[in-house]
């Protein structure tokens, strides 16, 4: 009994001890970005292209060759906003036996410290006659506070003996990426071939529309056409690029309540700084400037993107009779809107992409004229009217899908080409609801509002005459929209179509072109 004891220990002591084989997944096969807006920017605030705060859910699939037994996965140049903790792996026969995410990058201090007592080549060039000679030295020195080299003469601080210094290593120490990597350990038994997919959180990216509406010239107020596009501006702030990538947008206000930013934790690529010993000197009695960082040699140019991925970051069209060649389709995504961008795109590192997703030529809708006129808020005066573009999102006008929250862009046409006459920001809208966007005061459209007489207090309550004189200046009628009060507050008699929207009464009042209106009614507190 006791020997088969000890042999089931020393059967078991060496498991511990064997280092897991590590493998490196391939290159991504097939890659999914979604994107989510910065939860706490509001419609009217920009996009922010030099710090968004939005995030994406990015799924990779890549192929691995798995050992029997346990191993390290390495993935290669995962981004560099990656949530770590939110990482799933799917596909893998033994699961995930633990997660991590390397914080350290290949850079020059990073170089210094995985090289500490190993062979570097240090070569110096006379600036007299520009003579290189080379040789062999170990480094000596981590590469917080200088790099100290073991040569044949002895200990030297490199770049501290007045001449031109190189040095070179032959080989990039263990661990070490030029790109964020991410490792998992697991366990197969017997070991394969798999295809396995990734798929995490990242910070650093944003999203939002950009709509551009022209207005048919010569139209009544009343019956407007515009033609309607609209664009999706998408961000990626991260250093990683996403090449043929599926794209996709997801329009809504979720609940977040997760410091992504601090969650990120970007890995670190350390400076190397080297420093002469004595700063100054006894005569002079001030320090010399501190040189900056060793210019080690850059990395090399990452390959050019095919002409096709250039070409997609912004899509022109050359006629507004033709549509954009790529629109991104709606689908439903539970309460809220995803837009799938039909075909792959790059993705590409520190850069902003337009993706076009509505293209409409036959929205129809108006223009109303909005003031308020009640018994405590009469103005002196007159008073320029608000202007309204209005529509319904439906079939009907247009329209019937849901119009994420982002800017607009209005335009007229005239002889003389498109005009500006607007450039408000829209919130969300689903399909079916109305849609009205502020376009600033009119110069054209004024009204006069005034309390002709006030009701002493009574059971009944008090009331007041009210009276509004009406003026439009353009050639054609108008529809203006007054706001009587709030609904509950006063009874209105006296003015025919009042009608209670958005908890106000309101009524729809029509003035000639170049004439004026006046109307009367009695506001009767409840």
């Amino acid at each position: 009994m006791r020997r088969a004891v000890l042999l089931l220990l020393l059967a078991g002591a060496g498991s511990p001890g064997e280092a897991r084989e590590t493998v490196d997944a391939s290159a991504p096969r097939a890659i999914s970005v979604t994107m989510y807006r910065d939860p706490d920017r509001a419609p009217d605030q920009k996009l922010d292209r030099n710090w968004p705060r939005g995030f994406a859910m990015i799924s990779e699939t890549r192929r691995v060759v798995l050992p029997p037994g346990e191993s390290t996965i390495r993935f290669d140049g995962v981004a560099e906003g990656m949530v770590a903790v939110s990482a799933i792996v799917t596909g893998l026969p033994g699961g995930t036996i633990e997660k991590n995410r390397n914080a350290d990058l290949l850079s020059p201090g990073a170089l210094v410290d995985g090289s500490l007592g190993n062979r570097v080549t240090i070569t110096r060039t006379n600036p007299a006659s520009g003579l290189a000679t080379s040789e062999e030295a170990i480094v000596r020195t981590r590469a917080d506070g200088g790099l100290v080299l073991q040569t044949s003469a002895g200990f030297e601080a490199v770049r501290c003996s007045g001449l031109a210094e190189n040095v070179t290593f032959d080989r990039v120490p263990p661990g070490l990426s030029a790109n964020p990597v991410y490792t998992i350990d697991t366990a197969s038994p017997r070991g394969g071939t798999f295809d396995v997919t990734l798929t995490y959180l990242a910070w650093g990216f944003d999203w939002q529309a950009n709509y551009v509406a022209t207005v048919a010239g010569g139209a009544s107020p009343d019956k407007l056409s515009m033609h309607l596009t609209s664009w999706l501006t998408l961000v990626n702030d991260n250093g990683q690029s996403f090449p043929d990538a599926e794209l996709l947008a997801v329009a809504g206000r979720l609940s977040v309540v997760s410091n992504y930013r601090e969650l990120a934790d970007p890995p670190d690529a350390k400076p190397l700084r080297l420093l002469c010993y004595p700063l100054g000197s006894t005569a002079a009695g001030s320090p010399v400037e501190v040189p900056p960082p060793y210019p080690f040699a850059p990395p090399p140019p990452p390959p050019p993107a095919p002409m096709a991925a250039i070409a997609q970051d912004i899509i022109v069209t050359g006629s507004r009779a033709r549509a954009p060649a790529l629109v991104a389709r709606e689908e439903n995504l539970a309460d809220l809107k995803l837009y799938r961008v039909p075909e792959p795109v790059t993705v590409t590192a520190k850069s902003q992409k337009q993706i076009a997703f509505l293209d409409r030529d036959q929205v129809t809708g108006r223009m109303i004229y909005t003031t308020e006129c009640a018994p405590w808020t009469a103005p002196e005066g007159a008073r320029a009217a608000s202007i309204i573009l209005a529509t319904v999102n439906d079939t009907q006008h247009g329209l019937g899908v849901a119009l994420p929250a982002g800017s607009l862009t209005v335009f007229e046409q005239s002889a003389r080409g498109d005009q500006l006459i607007g450039r408000p920001t829209i919130r969300d809208y689903a399909a079916g609801q109305e849609v009205e966007i502020g376009l600033g005061q009119s110069t054209q459209v004024f009204v006069t509002c005034s309390a002709a007489g006030r009701d002493p207090a009574g059971d009944a309550g008090t009331g007041a005459t009210m009276r509004a004189v009406l003026s439009n200046a353009t050639p054609k009628p108008v529809t203006v929209r007054m706001s009587l009060g709030r609904a509950g507050a006063a009874r209105i008699t006296g003015l025919k179509g009042v009608r209670v929207k958005d908890g106000q009464q309101i009524a729809d009042v029509i003035v000639p072109g170049n004439g004026n209106r006046r109307i009367e009614w009695r506001s009767i507190s409840e």
